[in-house]
């Protein structure tokens, strides 16, 4: 009779584990919800020109790990956005990437850019951005393979913030958090 107890409490617990893992893994939230808000988030219209950026890379358990900042300058054609990106990291370091930005037949959006593995894909509704991509992100003298799972919302006609989710076998091991503001000096 113990033995039937002790297997039905871990069977319980592993049952009930589970079920909690694939419901974290589940997100209700679609960028959809947004569909209604306002303004309206264009990134064609956002991105042309000179944009300026402030971020801040979190660990798993929230510490900042690194601050930096973003020169963007972005130019439209027809249905292509290109993205020149120059970061300033506040340790010294610099890095720099172009994004070549599609805006595909069904709007959904289509993105390369050299460091990115394969495309990037995105869903635009109301004020949001859902954007996503892969990535091999070095981190000291290491380099993961990693999943990136970007929000974007537009705040005003000059304020746009983002939450970067990044992911290593679906769990979350560091976020980032941008403010961009158009027209900054």
């Amino acid at each position: 009779m113990d033995f039937y107890l002790y297997f039905s409490r871990k069977t319980k617990f592993f049952i009930m584990f589970i079920g909690l893992f694939l419901a974290a893994g589940c997100s209700t939230t679609t960028v959809g919800t947004y569909a209604n808000d306002s303004p309206k988030f264009d990134p064609f219209k956002y991105f042309e020109g000179q944009t300026k950026a402030w971020g801040i890379v979190q660990d798993h358990r929230g510490r900042v790990m690194r601050r930096f900042s973003v020169e963007i300058l972005g130019s439209s054609s027809d249905d292509t956005l290109i993205l020149d990106e120059v970061f300033d990291y506040a340790d010294g370091a610099t890095d720099n990437r172009r994004w070549e930005i599609v805006r595909n037949s069904d709007g959904t959006l289509t993105g390369t850019a050299g460091d990115i593995l394969g495309p990037a894909s995105g869903t635009l509704s109301g004020n949001a951005m859902r954007w996503q991509y892969e990535m091999d992100l070095p981190v000291g003298d290491k380099t993961y393979r990693v999943k990136f799972d970007d929000w974007l919302w537009m705040l005003d006609k000059d304020i746009l913030v983002n939450r970067s989710y990044i992911k290593k076998f679906g769990i979350k091991v560091a976020e980032v958090t941008l403010f961009f503001e158009k027209g900054s000096d």
